[in-house]
């Protein structure tokens, strides 16, 4: 068991790992990645500069966390543990963006279309995490009967439908938030999904 002075400087070491990643996360939301230093950093959390490293080793390192964080936000492995309605799946997601750094979601997205590796990995995966959450509910809801080969490949292609259109409203939303309502739009489209729902097997 750690004693009460080393469980003081874990508290202090994830309390700056915090302060840091939180910094980070908003100056690459404001930046982009490459005009974002460790001074900058420094300066926005408070923290040493010579602390970054310590804890993310490198710039990369750093970037990783930033993007591992943000992703395990907007989608935590433990949604897909229940069987909700896509609409509340999708009223979830919108709150989740509403009320952390929706931005960031979307600037990692040009990020990953450009060359640095370990941003456009870790999007990838996000995007993978996400198909595969939404496919675990579909096939959750699948009826009996069916064929579980041809379900299996429409629930993929759904999933993948059901991705693009959840991003592609969030961004609207994003950069036309005086036209988009967001709820509506997101409740629309699960709603006529969840209503239909059948005929992701019958296609």
């Amino acid at each position: 068991m750690n004693s009460p002075g080393q469980r003081r400087i874990d508290e202090i070491g994830d309390e700056s790992r915090r302060r840091i990643l939180d910094a980070a996360e908003e100056l690459f939301a404001q930046r982009g990645f490459d005009r974002t230093s460790f001074v900058d950093i420094a300066k926005r959390s408070g923290i040493s500069r010579g602390s970054i490293p310590w804890h993310f080793k490198n710039k990369d390192g750093l970037v990783m966390a930033v993007v591992e964080r943000a992703v395990e936000r907007i989608w935590p492995a433990e949604r897909y543990e229940s069987v909700p309605s896509l609409r509340e799946v999708f009223a979830e997601t919108a709150e989740l963006l509403r009320t952390g750094n929706s931005a960031l979601v979307f600037m990692i997205l040009v990020e990953a279309l450009g060359e640095r590796g370990v941003v456009h990995t870790q999007y990838r995966d996000f995007f993978a995490r996400r198909r595969e959450g939404i496919e675990v509910l579909l096939r959750l809801k699948r009826p009996e009967g069916v064929d579980p080969e041809t379900a299996a490949e429409q629930e993929r292609t759904a999933a993948v439908a059901l991705n693009g259109a959840l991003l592609g409203i969030h961004l609207q939303a994003l950069v036309d938030p005086e036209n988009i309502d967001l709820d509506a739009a997101l409740v629309s489209v699960a709603t006529m999904f969840d209503r239909n729902l059948t005929d992701v097997w019958r296609s």
